[in-house]
């Protein structure tokens, strides 16, 4: 079989011949990749084979080329890079010349690939004409070879460091931009300039740092927004929201002079397309400013000047912007899916950021609208109305909107049964909002029979609409049960609803589907029941547990009969479902759930070992058990043994990243609930966890909560971690040399979970041998110890979490070692240095501050 017949067959239909054709494809890959990315290179550039044969030959170079995972896209570079000069022009010669293929999708196709060798090229100062001969092509006459190109120069805009092409970036922008203009006579070129430019925008900095060059920039872009071309103005209102993202600070003058009348008129547009992106540029603008306000905010707590200033554009444009909203809000689709993203929804979200960024201000522009249309005979100016009253409930003074909801709330419950289903759907939801953020407005002897009713009767209306009564008689529950100040109410007005409530929720859960996603809802709900329940309700958790568990024995014993994916994704589903009211049942009765803790675990046991490869099962099913490790503590043992072949077999599931987790959780819940009675176990624990630590594929990131259990284990069983504290230390200290590189975002991230893992782990070993007569065994270590706690607080991108927990570990070696053992490591002047911070920080991570000062001083004295 040929390259052509191979890459046609991954696109087929037919599953086997799909997998057939891509493991022949990879193993060709492997088995010699000169000539595979030969072939493919060939195939791209034949203009005689089939366009679909040719773009899968492009998107398996591409894929030849680039990975997501850091790691084996420095493999694909380095393989790339070792092959033979001569291969890689001839690859590269031909992805150049298929960028100006008379098949538009080749071109695309093309510059994906370009940019994928660019991508690894670049940065090793290869391929230095490569941006000289895209800029000559963008020259050229040839529309689809201008378009292709421009495409290329914007995908390695967005990808490569600016700093590498620094030098050319003037060269970049001109061509650009010169193929942006509303001169340009070709569409596709503008649209494709338009697009590279937005791709470009954190490349051009520089540029956009030049008051001249900017204004250029800005005039370009807007003339854009007014082109005969529908994609081109969609275009260009997406450039202008991602420069309003990156050089808010620099708007101003723009907004003034030409972008409020531009985005209103965009708005008002009657292409759809074109006023979601308007739209969405208020959405963006109102969330920018949000941000700003809570950030300034922060900066006053802490005694700093803010680092920048609020603009205020959606308060200067609230009396334009909020009428053209209200009016948008008329446009439903009532045929449209839930997921079905238009202009009514967006201008809904766009309502909800700027009440949160003008706050008060945005409440008398709206009271006119929901006044003149709550009772409007027409269904789309009765939901618009209360579309809008929903939407502006977060971000005005809860003192204002109390009278409002006052007076709306009777109003909104009689609506609950208004004729038209969008307005039901939509009263659910602004009721759901008002019981989660005005629950103080609720008057218990006044709304709260009414608001229950009408809210248990809506559950049995349709799938949207009960997936938001469910929704807001979950935030009753977790809104309604607590004081202002955490404590919860007595008596809770909810305690004469709640059997009814719970009753109805289980009703629904039973006749529920998967569609609208509602039986989530209320099961979501039914939790909040269980987690929030007042004392005198605790009847109602216990006969709750009683049915889930009649479900979960019934799910058990059918399984058999199951044959369809489909069923069988019904019954995961509910099983699901199951396992996290098991789990809020278990945390709310705590040692309570003994007398059904023999049939829960029977259940479970039987649950996990059914379930067979299907590890998301497995995973629920540990996860009750963690609860019931955490609510029994030493009366769970009678378990342990049955349990102990199943948490060895997922531990040893290395391919299986989630389930090898929440497994290592569970040693650590042992560990913790037992104590020292779990000191016989430690030693299958840690085998185990060694073993993992060497796999190959167990992924990097459950690594770092073996780490991370280490500590557990040891501060449960203390002196008798002694037979493994050489082992941890070496494979702690050997971690702890990981370093971040400043430039790759991913690998920062790892290292400093990575570095709060280990951290854990020290700190669990400490604490487990302090006053101990083992305790001296980790003097030894402390050097080591104090070398990572350096490093991480010497890091420029380090993250309180972990500045937390430095300073507690430090405050626990000194009060561990109070009589001067370690007395010249603390004198070090890093450390000096680092207790007289008083930079902006938690309470908690203040307290550890002050936690280390006292205990180093006493220990240095």
């Amino acid at each position: 079989m040929n390259a052509g017949e191979l890459l046609a067959n991954t696109l087929s239909p037919d599953q086997r011949t799909r997998e057939d054709a891509t493991q022949k494809l990879e193993r060709a890959c492997r088995e010699n990749f000169p000539a595979y990315m030969h072939t493919l290179s060939s195939e791209l550039v034949n203009e005689s084979s089939p366009p679909h044969v040719r773009n899968a030959a492009g998107l398996a170079l591409k894929n030849a080329l680039t990975a997501k995972d850091i790691n084996r896209q420095l493999d694909y570079s380095n393989r790339w890079l070792a092959l033979d000069p001569e291969h890689r022009n001839k690859i590269k010669q031909d992805a150049l010349m298929s960028l100006g293929s008379p098949v538009k999708q080749i071109g695309t196709v093309a510059a994906q690939v370009v940019q994928a060798i660019a991508m690894v090229e670049l940065p090793h100062n290869q391929w230095p004409q490569l941006i000289e001969i895209l800029l000559g092509f963008v020259n050229r006459e040839n529309t689809n070879l201008r378009v292709a190109t421009l495409q290329a120069i914007g995908f390695i805009c967005e990808t490569i460091k600016p700093e590498i092409l620094a030098a050319r970036s003037n060269e970049i922008l001109t061509a650009v931009i010169h193929g942006a203009r509303k001169e340009e006579p070709s569409p596709e070129v503008q649209l494709a300039a338009i697009h590279a430019l937005s791709n470009s925008l954190e490349f051009v900095q520089d540029n956009f740092e030049r008051e001249g060059e900017r204004n250029y920039i800005m005039q370009v872009v807007c003339e854009a927004t007014q082109s005969a071309s529908v994609p081109v103005q969609v275009g260009a209102f997406e450039c202008l929201v991602k420069i309003m993202t990156l050089y808010y600070e620099k708007m101003g003058f723009y907004m003034e002079r030409a972008l409020f009348g531009l985005t209103v008129m965009g708005m008002k547009h009657s292409e759809e397309a074109i006023a979601l992106q308007a739209i969405d540029f208020w959405s963006t603008v109102c969330d920018i400013e949000i941000e700003i306000t809570y950030e300034n905010l922060e900066a006053q707590e802490f005694g700093e000047s803010p680092e920048q200033e609020n603009k205020y554009f959606s308060k200067i444009a609230l009396p334009e912007i909020a009428p053209v909203l209200f009016e948008l809000l008329l446009r439903q689709d009532e045929d449209a899916d839930e997921d079905d993203w238009n202009v009514s929804k967006a201008a809904s979200t766009a309502l909800a950021s700027l009440a949160q960024a003008v706050n008060d201000a945005v409440v008398p522009i709206s009271v006119p609208f929901i006044e003149a249309n709550i009772r409007s005979p027409d269904w789309h100016r009765r939901e618009a109305s209360v579309m809008t009253f929903g939407s502006i409930l977060d971000g005005p003074d809860p003192s204002v909107l109390t009278p409002l909801v006052n007076q709306a709330l009777p109003i909104l419950i009689d609506m609950m049964t208004d004729s038209h289903f969008a307005v039901r759907d939509t009263v659910a939801w602004t009721l759901g909002r008002i019981c989660d953020l005005l629950v103080s407005t609720i008057q218990p002897d006044v709304h709260l029979q009414p608001l229950v009713t009408a809210l248990v009767n809506g559950l049995q209306d349709q799938p949207r609409i009960i997936a938001n009564c469910a929704w807001a008689l979950q935030n009753l529950a977790e809104q309604l049960s607590y004081t202002e100040d955490n404590q919860p109410l007595a008596p809770n007005p909810l305690s004469p609803y709640y059997d009814g409530v719970v009753q109805a929720l289980l009703r629904t859960t039973e006749t529920a589907t998967g569609e609208g996603n509602y039986r989530t809802h209320a099961y979501e709900s039914i939790g909040a029941y269980i987690t929030n329940a007042p004392p005198d309700q605790i009847h109602v958790v216990q006969n709750t547990a009683v049915t889930i568990l009649q479900r979960l024995e019934h799910m058990i014993s059918v399984q058999n009969q199951i044959i369809g994916i489909d069923d069988r994704n019904e019954w995961n589903d509910l099983v699901t479902h199951f396992c996290a009211a098991l789990i809020n049942v278990i945390r709310k009765l705590s040692d309570g759930i003994q007398p059904l803790a023999d049939r829960i675990m029977t259940l479970l046991l039987q649950l996990i070992q059914s379930a067979g490869k299907t590890s998301t099962i497995v995973e629920d099913a540990f996860l009750v058990v963690s609860a019931m490790i955490n609510a029994l503590e030493q009366n769970f043992s009678p378990y342990l043994n049955a349990f102990l072949p199943f948490l060895y077999t997922a531990l040893r599931t290395h391919e299986e990243a989630e389930l090898c987790n929440v497994a290592i959780g569970i040693i650590g819940d042992i560990s913790r609930s037992l104590g020292e009675q779990s000191a016989q176990y430690s030693a299958g624990f840690m085998s185990v966890l060694f073993e993992n630590l060497q796999s190959d594929i167990l992924n990097r990131n459950v690594k770092i909560s073996i780490l991370s259990c280490f500590g557990d284990i040891a501060l449960a069983i203390g002196p008798l971690f002694e037979p493994f504290l050489s082992t941890a230390m070496t494979v702690l200290r050997q971690a702890g040399t990981i370093q971040a590189n400043p430039l790759d975002q991913e690998l920062s991230e790892y290292v400093t979970a990575l570095r709060e893992g280990i951290l854990e782990a020290y700190t669990g070993i400490v604490a487990g041998l302090k006053n101990t007569d083992k305790v001296n065994l980790v003097l030894p270590y402390v050097p080591d110890i104090l070398e990572l706690i350096q490093r991480s607080l010497a890091d420029t991108e380090r993250q309180e979490a972990v500045v937390r927990i430095c300073y507690g570990l430090l405050g626990d070696l000194a009060e561990t070692f109070r009589n001067g053992q370690i007395k010249e490591l603390l004198l070090a002047e890093w450390i000096a240095t680092e207790l007289r911070q008083k930079g902006r920080m938690s309470a908690d991570t203040r307290k550890n501050l002050r936690y280390a000062r006292e205990n180093v001083k006493l220990a240095t004295a």
